[in-house]
């Protein structure tokens, strides 16, 4: 076939002008070689034609299997009222072999023809044979419905009813289908028994055992128990600043209480002493004794007996090592030690904590006496920081060797050295911070708001002495006082022995683990504050504390008293800190007579009665209307010296005879406000 001659165009406008009034953009012939053209379209035909068609094939099909199947009825076919649209113009697929040449449609042109290509380049390709016919497979399913379905799919949507229907062939045959032949069902497989697991081998082993017969437990009625006490109710906890554990306590020892005002025989201040007139009245002449039966008359060997037994009960018993007896204990070995150690004895090239540690606590086993020969060693060798106190430039962040080696502290720095040197030795001592009653601190007057809490400005220590017991210690107010702005350098030694409860008084921890006290309670704020007795306390004095006697066991504890009172005596009463407390043993000497200085009737007669006691107790009965008038003092003394003698070992019957013809002075240990 020869090449048609074809337009040649020299530029680009010409060739998209030429498209344009073609108008159609019909490609080019698709060229033969190496493909298969396309089948013609099928004919045109009418709804009404395809309907009727589809009628009479399926009523001329034969039924498969052995049954029948119902032919379904021909649906009506409907008139076509409205025009099918007309065909779609076909594009020109001229084959270049000449078989056939489709005209472009009428009315459009034809795009202008490609560049020819070399026809020598081209090669005539054969036609590929025709493919054998496919036979119809032994299935039921004719035609599957699309690449993605599955015979599972299409069987499970097909109905036992529909497979006996006869489907058209692809082909425009029909073709009958046999049911399909669906495999037997599979059956579970039979897997060997598991192995028996650890509880049915235990149950079978308790059926085992339980197949000889047991005797049924006899029921014994058992008694009721007691029931318990009810919880108190839980305080809330504080977060600690170190974890102790609370020990129980040893038991209170019993002491002696006074005797009742009843069993004693009221005096008056003017029957004690001398009236006005100077006169003493006479006393009545005691009773006369019973006579002695002469039958009954002992031996001496028995009477000498009787009379050691007498010396041996009458002789002042040891003291105890607990701490329960520590007032009455004996530490001059200790506080001799720790005065032979000053401060210029340490080197300087060693650890001045350990060198204590060593010279102080070494030479005693017992904990009790290590931590009071510490207590003491701070009294004499560190001073309280006045001018850094009152100036509020106390140096800050001190290590317990600094603080030794200046010399100077404030509490802080007392119970930092305490604990160094205490733990170095072996002892279990912590530093227990709160609030103190000390200089600055005013009583609250009766009617006035309380102060909210704060417990802070203080600071102490909690050791750990004989027998486990924790014990409290104040080694700052143990080693002086403020008095007037200036400091006074004095060992106090009720700081070290007084009990948990006294110190309690004085001192509120911040965390409530640190009361330490051996009935377990826990004071709150408000009654630390206000006190035992709810209202300001009798001014007690250090040499009340010096002479043994207890600052939190006395009466009347507040500091206002009533004159004229409504009736009656009133009755002011001491006590010894310990019933093992020996002035000779643990004070300055003897024992010094005590007497209360009141005012007398109106206010116009000053008089000291002498004070009753066994050795532990001492009080007296007063008329109220002879203590004074409101606005004077009742002062509790000590006579300190006679006619220019030391009046220690004065006794009552002593004084009642001097009393008015000799020079005296006293000491005063506690004082009280008439009102």
């Amino acid at each position: 076939m020869a090449d048609t001659e074809e337009p040649q165009f020299t530029t680009l406008a010409e060739r998209i002008a030429a498209l344009n009034r073609q108008k159609n953009f019909q490609a080019p012939p698709p060229s033969t070689a190496g493909k298969r053209p396309p089948p013609p379209p099928p004919p045109l035909r009418s709804l009404t034609e395809e309907v009727n068609k589809v009628n009479k094939t399926s009523s001329s099909s034969p039924s498969a299997g052995t049954g029948t199947s119902p032919s379904i009825p021909p649906r009506p076919a409907r008139a076509v009222t409205e025009k099918l649209p007309p065909p779609l113009p076909r594009r020109t697929t001229g084959q270049e072999n000449g078989d056939q040449t489709t005209a472009p449609s009428p009315g459009r042109p034809g795009p202008p023809p490609l560049p020819s290509r070399n026809s020598q380049l081209e090669t005539p390709q054969a036609t590929p044979p025709s493919l054998p016919t496919r036979r119809p497979s032994a299935q039921t399913l004719s035609v599957r419905r699309n690449s993605n379905a599955s015979d599972v799919s299409q069987l499970s949507t097909v109905s036992s009813l529909s497979l006996n229907q006869t489907r058209s062939a692809s082909n425009g045959g029909s073709e009958t289908q046999t049911p399909r032949r669906l495999p037997p069902p599979l059956e579970q497989a039979k897997l060997p028994p598991l192995p028996p697991t650890r509880r049915e081998l235990e149950a079978k082993a308790k059926e085992a055992a339980s197949e000889t017969p047991t005797l049924p437990p006899r029921r014994i009625a058992e008694p009721p128990r007691p029931s318990l006490p009810p919880r108190l109710p839980s305080r809330p906890s504080k977060s600690p600043a170190l974890t102790l554990p609370e020990e129980p306590s040893p038991a209170l020892p019993t002491r002696r209480l006074p005797p009742p005002p009843g069993s004693l025989q009221v005096k008056s201040a003017l029957e004690s002493g001398f009236s006005s007139s100077g006169a003493r009245k006479p006393s009545p002449p005691p009773p006369a004794p019973p006579p002695i039966p002469l039958s009954s008359r002992p031996t001496i060997a028995e009477i000498d007996a009787v009379a050691s037994r007498v010396a041996a009960s009458a002789a002042p018993p040891a003291y105890p090592v607990s701490g329960a007896c520590l007032p009455c204990r004996d530490f001059s070995a200790q506080d001799t030690l720790a005065a032979q150690h000053p401060t210029s004895s340490i080197p300087r090239h060693t650890d001045p904590i350990s060198h204590l540690a060593h010279v102080l606590c070494a030479p005693f086993p017992s904990p009790t006496d290590k931590a009071r020969a510490i207590f003491t060693w701070l009294h004499h060798n560190v001073v309280y920081d006045v001018h850094g106190f009152f100036n509020n430039c106390v140096p800050r962040g001190q290590t317990p060797a600094e603080t030794v080696w200046s010399g100077k502290a404030v509490c802080e720095g007392y119970a930092r050295v305490y604990e160094a040197v205490a733990t170095r030795a072996g002892l279990e001592c912590v530093v227990v911070t709160g609030h103190g009653k000390g200089f600055g601190f005013r009583p609250v007057a009766r009617g006035q708001p309380l102060p909210p809490p704060k417990p802070t400005g203080h600071a102490w220590n909690a050791v750990r002495i004989d027998g486990g017991e924790w014990k409290l210690v104040d080694a700052c107010w143990g080693a002086g006082a403020l008095c007037n702005g200036e400091y006074l350098q004095r060992l106090a030694t009720e700081c070290f022995t007084m009990s948990n409860e006294g110190f309690g008084t004085r001192h509120f921890p911040a965390d409530d683990r640190h009361w330490y006290r051996r009935d377990g309670r826990r004071p709150i704020w408000e009654e630390y504050i206000v006190g035992p007795i709810g209202d300001e306390p009798a001014e007690w004095m250090g040499a009340a504390s010096r002479e043994g006697l207890d600052g939190n066991n006395f009466a009347p504890m507040q500091r206002r008293i009533s004159a004229g009172g409504g009736g009656g005596m009133m009755r002011f009463q001491f006590a010894k800190v310990c019933e093992h407390w020996l002035p000779e043993k643990n004070g300055l000497g003897k024992q010094m007579l005590f007497g209360l200085k009141i005012n007398g009737l109106d206010g116009r007669k000053d008089d000291i009665i002498p004070l009753e006691g066994d050795g532990l107790w001492y009080y007296v009965d007063v008329d109220p209307r002879e203590l004074g008038v409101p606005g004077q003092k009742v002062v509790l003394v000590a006579f300190e010296k006679i006619d220019g003698q030391s009046a220690r070992g004065l006794t009552k019957e002593e004084w009642l005879r001097k009393k008015g013809q000799c020079g005296y002075s006293v000491e005063f240990l506690v004082r009280w406000e008439l009102v």
